[in-house]
């Protein structure tokens, strides 16, 4: 056996990978209880996909509506998520978020303020009441600032420009992660006795998408290799705005609160023409009073919360018909319309981030004309299943929270619950974790011939004489992704989609990067494309096996819910022959959860009155 020992080898209680809102919060909580911890990040720390969301953290303060309450935004949610939430994670997560936000500002987040100085909130779509916490346009930004400044005095360690490339296991426990420095190349084995995957998603499988480059489904495919199982994989959120024009920045986000602040979507015939793709029921649901709901359905422009602000599944299919249909703006998109509604200075002053986004890289004055926007990937609802406790795995010791974990968002994420997600849930795989390593009763060991087998792979990269291009295997991956398994699908084009991805992974294995490992980006390309291959099967594995649409996952040859489709979630697992995907019926959803959810909106305020009348 091949001796290691000259390897570098760094040891940690517990390893987090990722480090965005979820790893950061989830590496606070770990050196709280005591743990020595170590946070991999592929970037530099701060280059998290947590800025990228701009608009807000959705927490029911009750700060700006004093009627909000955990039961309604727990309500919004699965609703939102088209009732395939976990009932549980959706639950913790809106009786948690208040708690978290204000823990926040403990640590020094600087929020936008109402005139009596408490947290300001916004509307967005799909929440009931304005609820999301904000710092302007940049919201994830202060996030992520304030996780750091708190976080650097809290213990961990920080490994910046880091790429994890496989878990280690000593039997069915992790034991620890290979992973090599981007710059230098050279391999670091990280020992451990648990990890936390917080890697977020893996939108650069598609080509039109708001994520950068590091968002390749890393820690999707190292739970995945390590014999954790996906779960609704096939739910994927196409924010309804993105940039497209110039190409340079297409698929920028161009956030929410544009839309809850007053914007508007217009075709290229200047008609607002979401008026004309309101679900009846939705609207029955949502709206604040019958009399408003008949507001929304007869087009009526005054009413107080706009159809701009339904459900991003909803909006991104609106625009993508409109295109279709030859009403969309010369570049591809719609128009999306602030200036002739809100002051410029106040555009300025709430919207600082997109000002300046669209005044720098596409030469547009939005305090004086409209925005061209158009769906972008964006976000993952599946991911790794993990216990609602605990976010723990199926695999001892190998934990998943933010984007990369599956179960809060259901079908369909509502804007301004990633970041609230990120904190809540963060802190829980912190604790369960830690907790974890506190009842281990046995040391661990590292596996010699996985961390061989691990290097051989990478290695093969460079040691070919010849072999494929990795950049042009990318390209033809996305553009495979966005022809078979994009925002609208049926079985002909899923099946496809596989054929060519049977093709490209025969490429995969042949890839060359030329050069040494040094400063080679070539070979951080090609490692990724394993992983992007992954994500990319089990995504169209599981939207051929869902027949139905729901949420992120529309088939145009099963338009509509389905009532069997509530009644399982779609599960990815390695087997002994390759990837293998089936149905698992869920569980009879908590009763008080349940009645909570399907009450009527005016029952479920009354009762909430009635609660805080008592006491």
């Amino acid at each position: 056996m091949t001796d290691f020992s000259d390897i570098q080898t760094i040891e940690h209680d517990i390893i987090i990978i990722g480090a965005g809102g979820a790893g950061l919060r989830a590496a606070i909580e770990c050196s709280a209880q005591g743990k020595n911890s170590g946070v991999v990040c592929k970037s530099l720390l701060g280059k998290a996909h947590t800025v990228m969301a701009e608009g807000g953290m959705a927490a029911s303060l009750g700060n700006a509506d004093p009627r909000d309450h955990w039961k309604i935004h727990f309500r919004d949610t699965m609703r939102g998520g088209k009732f395939l939430n976990q009932w549980r994670m959706a639950e913790i997560h809106a009786k948690e978020a208040p708690e978290r936000v204000n823990e926040l500002e403990e640590w020094g987040a600087v929020f936008d303020r109402t005139k009596s100085g408490l947290i300001n909130q916004r509307n967005f779509g799909g929440h009931r009441y304005p609820r999301l916490a904000h710092v302007g346009d940049r919201t994830g930004l202060e996030l992520i600032r304030t996780l750091q400044d708190h976080g650097i005095h809290q213990g961990f360690d920080v490994h910046m420009e880091c790429t994890a490339l496989t878990l280690l296991k000593d039997g069915d426990n992790i034991s620890g992660v290979l992973a090599y420095w981007r710059d230098s190349g050279r391999f670091v084995l990280f020992k451990c006795k648990a990890v936390i995957l917080a890697t977020g998603g893996a939108g650069k499988a598609w080509h039109v998408t708001s994520n950068s480059w590091e968002y390749t489904g890393d820690g999707l495919a190292m739970g995945y290799n390590a014999g954790a199982e996906l779960m609704d994989i096939e739910f994927v959120q196409f924010h309804p705005t993105g940039m497209v024009w110039p190409p340079s920045v297409k698929g920028t986000l161009v956030t929410e609160g544009v839309r809850g602040d007053g914007g508007i979507l217009l075709n290229n015939k200047n008609e607002r023409f979401m008026f004309d793709y309101i679900p009846e029921k939705f609207a029955a649901e949502t709206a604040d009073s019958e009399e408003e709901s008949n507001r929304w359905l007869n087009g009526d422009t005054g009413a107080r919360r706009p159809p701009e602000l339904l459900t991003r599944d909803v909006v991104a299919r609106a625009i993508t018909t409109e295109v279709k249909e030859g009403r969309g703006s010369p570049h591809g998109g719609v128009f999306l319309d602030i200036a002739s509604r809100v002051p410029a200075e106040l555009i300025k002053k709430k919207l600082p981030s997109m000002y300046h986004q669209f005044k720098e890289l596409a030469e547009v004055d939005i305090t004086k004309e409209p925005m061209e926007v158009g769906p972008t990937t964006h976000y993952f609802m599946g991911g790794l299943r993990v216990d609602h406790e605990t976010q723990e795995t199926a695999v001892p010791g190998l934990f998943a929270c933010g984007e990369c974990a599956a179960g809060l968002h259901g079908a369909n994420r509502l804007g301004g619950n990633s970041l609230s997600d990120l904190i809540v849930f963060g802190k829980l795989a912190g604790t369960g974790a830690s907790q974890y390593v506190d009842s281990l009763s046995k040391s661990l060991a590292i596996n010699q011939e996985q961390v061989a087998t691990g290097i051989r792979e990478a290695t093969s990269i460079l040691n070919r004489e010849s072999g494929k291009n990795p950049y042009l295997i990318h390209d033809d991956l996305q553009t495979v992704m966005g022809n078979y398994a994009g925002i609208v699908r049926t079985e002909d084009d899923l099946k496809k989609g596989l054929t060519e991805l049977a093709r490209i992974k025969k490429d995969i294995e042949q890839v060359k990067a030329p050069g040494a490992s040094q400063f080679n980006p070539g070979w951080n390309e090609a490692l990724d494309l394993s992983s992007l291959m992954i994500v990319s099967e089990a995504v169209t594995m599981a939207a051929l096996e869902r027949k139905e649409s729901r949420g992120g996952h529309s088939r145009l040859d099963y338009p509509g819910e389905d009532s069997e489709g509530l009644k399982y979630n779609v599960i990815v697992s390695k087997g002994e022959n390759g990837m293998e995907v089936r149905r698992e019926p869920r569980d009879t959803p908590p009763q008080e959860l349940s009645r909570i959810a399907n009450a009527s909106i005016d029952d479920l305020e009354a009762e909430v009155v009635r609660e805080r009348n008592n006491g």
